[in-house]
């Protein structure tokens, strides 16, 4: 046997299957990337079911709210779930409880019962937490950021992909001989049955920890010490991590929501085109917050948490500055070059903040990450509010937003993230009992 097989890995082999860590690092993200046809599946189908549904803007507007408001308090909820239970037990209950809505959501024939099927479907979203966690689980320190960005990032690769799968997959059924408002809802029923089959992958193939699951191994923190929820929240790097992280994947599931409508209502595509383009959006996480992650942990190795904040701090800028030349293109082809300037520094910032993530307080990864996580979702909210006014065009809300995210950015140079120690997460966290 392999002496580090019960270890953290210090490298990320990402073509190789072996040990429990790369086997439970692959299924992961895989059921991440699973996760966003069901969060975001809708998306792509909106001016389908705006139309059968006869939606408003403001009604809309409403509803990509509501797919990024139930999170919030899934995210904070599932975060202390897992120091508790388990990320291998707590993906498993999210993926069967968010797959019914996903596939009943069919059932909805009024704007009030399709709202609340989308705030229960917003639920999914929760799935981040885990992922970032059970990643944090399966590596080494100097390694940690670039495992939870590739992670993180493939899975939001999904983000993209459903951008143009679904509508294929309408398309298709289609073709098969249904209406268009029949086509939606059958369509739905396809990303709730990949979330039950990953659901028996995740709890078959996956364990908790190097060391084994929670319920055969003991638990303890550094020191014996246990961290409150409150004690956690104290330091003022979490609440500027989910400030940030409110600005980049806030923006990314705001896009995501918004995308397809914005290039099928300025540009007067078919919706499958529409799709296309926003799905080139999402895919930009094949590599970018990977590449976020490795930036920072190079920097990180080199300069320290101080030398993550202020790259942090900079791609924020940067991408602010992006997505104001977006809302200011007339054509197309400017368009699509600003959004994927914009998508490249947004997804790198993702990566850059969960590369710091693990590191504020090692004893409490869980609590932080979901209210980092947390953080994201209520910048998705805020800025979803944005994109229901009647009173302002998508392209002014674009604007607004490049605008705060760029203040943002240079607010947190202030903000010293290597302010105290840092405890090294080691392997003594969790012990055979």
């Amino acid at each position: 046997m392999n002496s580090h097989a019960n270890k953290p890995l210090e490298t990320l082999p990402v073509f190789s299957f072996k040990g429990i860590q790369m086997r439970t690092f692959h299924i992961t993200w895989v059921t991440f990337f699973v996760c966003f046809f069901g969060w975001f599946g809708l998306a792509p189908l909106m001016p389908t079911i705006r139309a059968d549904l006869g939606l408003s803007k403001s009604e809309v507007g409403n509803t990509i709210i509501a797919a990024v408001s139930a999170t919030i308090v899934a995210r904070l909820f599932v975060g202390k779930l897992c120091d508790t239970w388990g990320p291998r037990k707590t993906y498993t209950a999210l993926l069967v409880t968010g797959a019914f809505p996903v596939m009943l959501v069919g059932l909805a024939h009024d704007y009030t019962t399709f709202l609340l099927f989308r705030l229960a479907i917003g639920v999914i979203g929760a799935s981040f937490v885990i992922t970032q966690f059970h990643t944090s689980m399966m590596f080494a320190p100097k390694i940690k950021g670039t495992a939870n960005a590739v992670a993180g990032g493939w899975g939001n690769l999904g983000g993209g992909i459903t951008q143009l799968a679904m509508p294929v997959i309408m398309a298709t059924i289609v073709g098969f001989g249904y209406t268009k408002p029949d086509a939606w809802r059958l369509a739905m029923i396809v990303p709730g049955l990949m979330m039950l089959i990953m659901a028996f992958v995740y709890y078959r193939y996956t364990q908790d920890t190097p060391n084994g699951n929670y319920e055969t191994i003991q638990r303890v923190t550094i020191k014996g010490e246990k961290v409150s929820f409150w004690k956690a929240c104290a330091d003022i790097r979490v609440w500027a991590l989910a400030l940030a992280y409110g600005c980049c994947f806030g923006m990314e599931i705001t896009f995501d929501g918004v995308a397809s409508l914005y290039f099928f209502d300025n540009f007067h595509m078919q919706e499958t085109e529409a799709g296309f383009w926003a799905m080139l959006f999402g895919f930009m996480n094949i590599f970018a917050r990977a590449l976020g992650g490795l930036v920072a942990d190079k920097i990180g190795n080199r300069y320290g948490m101080r030398g993550k904040g202020i790259l942090l701090a900079g791609m924020l800028l940067l991408k602010g500055l992006g997505i104001m030349l977006f809302a200011n293109a007339g054509s197309l082809p400017l368009a699509i070059l600003s959004m994927i300037t914009f998508a490249l520094f947004l997804k790198m910032a993702n990566g850059g903040t969960y590369a710091i993530v693990p590191f504020v307080n090692p004893k409490a990864v869980g609590v932080i990450s979901g209210v980092v996580g947390a953080g994201g979702n209520i910048g998705g909210m805020l800025m979803g509010f944005l994109f229901k006014s009647q009173s302002i065009s998508y392209g002014q809300a674009f604007l607004s937003i490049g605008g705060i995210v760029a203040a943002t950015g240079l607010l947190l140079f202030l903000v010293n993230f290597g302010k105290t120690a840092v405890v090294q997460p080691a392997e003594t966290e969790l012990q055979t009992a």
